[in-house]
């Protein structure tokens, strides 16, 4: 595969056009960090979605090798589902002594890394975040952390679940009023609300089970297969404790769909 310079020399001497320079340079570029990983480095510049370092089941170093190959590449990181001994080395690694932002989201698990100069491009899309309990606050907290990073607005309104339905009417008449575009759902137990929610709005709802509950539905089957099973059109659903796929997909039709 050829490297930017040479697509870039291609296009200097006219032997590609603009479009078939921008088709090269989109196409799937990927850096080897040692045996460790193959990094999509260039992932967000071809789909728009930004690649994420999963840090679950990966040691500090491995982490820190990773982080590496992003920061000089892209001049930013995003550690999700972090451990205390990863997030420990790396504070130790990166803080604005050597030139480096941190961004912490605890409950969410998530850490992005910046250069002090680095900033996401902001667009205009509008993404809504409702939670149903307190408990499905992390996983809506990560969709909201990709959902930035996407350059997204993000609005929240946490625990509106169905035991207290009248609680989601106000919350959820302010997020159409300041013109959201999609809205994200999280709900554990039976997750009911995502259906509820598309059954009151006409745009487009993403459903994320989340892996609260007990009994028969434990581990957020029941509110996957109720997702699954709604009758409400217009509800759409990512997998169980998925912020990351809703907080993508979410970002995704934000942005396409804009004003």
């Amino acid at each position: 595969m050829e490297n930017i310079r040479e697509i870039l020399q291609k296009l200097l001497n006219n032997e590609c056009s603009v479009e078939e320079a921008e088709k090269l340079l989109k196409a799937n570029i990927i850096e080897e960090v040692g045996d460790l990983a193959k990094l999509d480095v260039f992932r967000k510049l071809r789909t728009g979605i930004v690649e994420v370092i999963f840090a679950e089941s990966k040691t500090p170093e491995m982490v820190i090798h990773i982080i590496n190959s992003f920061l000089e590449k892209n001049k930013f990181a995003i550690v999700s589902r972090f451990r205390e001994d990863q997030m420990t080395v790396i504070r130790q690694t990166y803080n604005k002594n050597n030139g480096y932002i941190l961004e912490v989201n605890n409950l969410a698990k998530v850490v992005v890394i910046k250069t002090k100069e680095y900033e996401f491009k902001k667009n205009r899309g509008i993404i809504g975040i409702i939670t149903a309990g307190s408990s499905d606050i992390p996983v809506a907290e990560e969709a909201k952390v990709i959902a930035q990073s996407m350059g997204c607005e993000v609005i929240t309104s946490y625990d509106l679940g169905i035991a207290g339905i009248h609680r989601i009417f106000n919350p959820l008449s302010e997020m159409i009023k300041k013109g959201v575009h999609v809205i994200i759902v999280c709900a554990g137990m039976e997750g009911t609300l995502p259906g509820v929610v598309a059954a009151l709005v006409d745009i487009p709802v993403i459903g994320v089970p989340v892996s609260s509950g007990y009994g028969l539905g434990e581990k957020g089957i029941g509110a996957l297969t109720t997702m699954l099973q709604s009758c409400s059109p217009g509800l759409l659903v990512v997998n169980i404790d998925n912020g990351f796929g809703a907080g993508a997909s979410a970002a995704l039709i934000a942005n396409r769909t804009k004003g």
